[in-house]
């Protein structure tokens, strides 16, 4: 494919409620569009950042770095997959979140061409997916209780995730747990720390394991894998890595030091779904669950995460709320919206299987 054109669209949306984690309260949401024509066709990707408490590649950063180098080493390239886009990107050290807004608008155009959905186009193998609910701290354990009561509403919630850090977390996750066997005994609870603690909290870390959770995502900092595996030894629940996954080298680092049981892969942390694809490859061949996690995407975003979790490694449910929960309103008509019995549909049309529509 040749590459003719390349536009990047700069947005900002609103969350419906603020949403706080260990790194603090998001209010709105910054994204980049990157839309590409190729062969006469047109392929879009979007830019998942956050903001510096995640990662050094805030949408000021990106978008910098895409203008003055990540685009002129595109425009104009020939191609023959979208899995040649890392390496012809490799001289900028890093932005991973940026190659793979890049990649994922040419992933789209791909499958279009071969007239296949992305996910048959990279080798999925379901219809749909089971998703869970992910749960912003809280100001206190009846408000959280009211908040997963409330999002529970929605049929087929495969697990519920509560977002924690120190202050917030035993007693939040004791009424959760509480609450939930009430009415919901079967459904998974995990928890994510967003590397809110150390491994001198372990005793606090050690408590929150005693109510059975299906997994403890990232409790440590992003490089602290040797305190992971530390950390693991006294956990019966499996720890699970997200931001100390940013590639297939760390993924199996991580895996061969014990420092998890199960993996987080989002393809914009790793660098495209190229590099998304080879981790689930590689864990699935190991044994190793994985799950597809969320970055507050719009349908844009949603829809290549879909793709992705219908390979078959992805055993966990992931995070897809669509975007009109979150804002109130999609980029994509007709929006994502989940099947009568929860699941979420795998877009079926060719290429990413979303329409995009801006300035409404």
């Amino acid at each position: 494919m040749n590459i003719e054109r390349i536009t990047l669209h700069r947005i900002e949306l609103r969350f419906k409620t603020p949403y706080a984690t260990s790194f603090g309260v998001h209010v709105t949401r910054q994204l980049i569009l990157a839309e590409v024509q190729a062969g006469g066709l047109t392929g879009w990707g979007e830019w998942a950042g956050d903001g510096p408490g995640y990662s050094y590649e805030t949408v000021d950063a990106a978008w910098l770095i895409l203008h003055s180098h990540l685009l002129p080493m595109l425009r104009g390239a020939t191609l023959t997959h979208p899995n040649e886009v890392a390496a012809r990107l490799a001289a900028v050290r890093g932005y991973p979140f940026a190659k793979a807004m890049l990649e994922a608008a040419l992933w789209d155009i791909a499958a279009q061409q071969a007239g296949q959905s992305l996910s048959r186009f990279i080798g999925g193998t379901r219809a749909t997916v089971v998703a869970g609910v992910s749960v912003g701290i809280q100001p206190d354990p009846a408000a959280t209780v009211a908040r997963v009561q409330s999002l529970l509403r929605y049929p087929g919630i495969g697990r519920v995730k509560l977002k924690i850090k120190p202050g917030h977390d035993l007693a939040h996750v004791a009424a959760v747990r509480h609450a939930l066997r009430r009415e919901w005994p079967d459904l998974p609870l995990m928890v994510d720390a967003n590397a809110a603690y150390a491994l001198t909290d372990l005793d606090t870390l050690r408590r929150l394991d005693a109510h059975h959770l299906l997994m403890i995502e990232q409790p440590l900092a992003a490089d602290d894998w040797l305190d992971h595996a530390e950390l693991q030894r006294h956990l019966r629940s499996p720890i699970c890595l997200d931001e100390s996954i940013t590639s297939l080298a760390q993924a199996k680092a991580a895996l061969a030091l014990g420092a998890c049981r199960v993996v987080n892969i989002k393809p914009g942390r790793v660098g495209g779904l190229s590099a998304a694809i080879a981790i689930h490859d590689f864990c699935h061949a190991a044994g190793i669950p994985v799950w597809c996690g969320g970055m507050f995407e719009t349908g844009i975003g949603r829809a290549l995460n879909l793709a992705l979790a219908s390979l078959p490694g992805f055993t966990l449910p992931g995070d897809f709320a669509p975007a009109q929960r979150l804002f109130g309103h999609d980029l994509i008509d007709p929006p994502l919206e989940a099947n009568p019995d929860g699941t979420l549909p795998v877009p079926s049309g060719v290429g990413l299987g979303v329409r995009v529509r801006l300035g409404d």
